[in-house]
């Protein structure tokens, strides 16, 4: 989820200095969401996409070692 986050920060500020200020809004929406899942624990890119399937580091982590728990 870090990655995911540094990558679309990277890419609203780049956008905002090379084509539109207004992609500042997605900047501070991303920051909202970082700041609030601090919280409240509730992420919901990490939502989604456990919903479309993949599986967090620990849980690779876990599969590629051979832990039954990981099933």
């Amino acid at each position: 989820m870090f990655a995911f986050g540094g990558v679309m920060v990277m890419l609203s500020a780049l956008l905002a200095l090379f084509h539109n200020p207004n992609w500042n809004w997605l900047t501070l929406f991303i920051g909202f969401n970082c700041l609030q899942s601090s919280f409240t624990g509730f992420c919901p890119p990490a939502f989604l996409m456990r919903k479309l399937g993949l599986k967090t580091e620990a849980e690779q982590a876990r599969a590629e070692s051979g832990d039954p728990s990981s099933v």
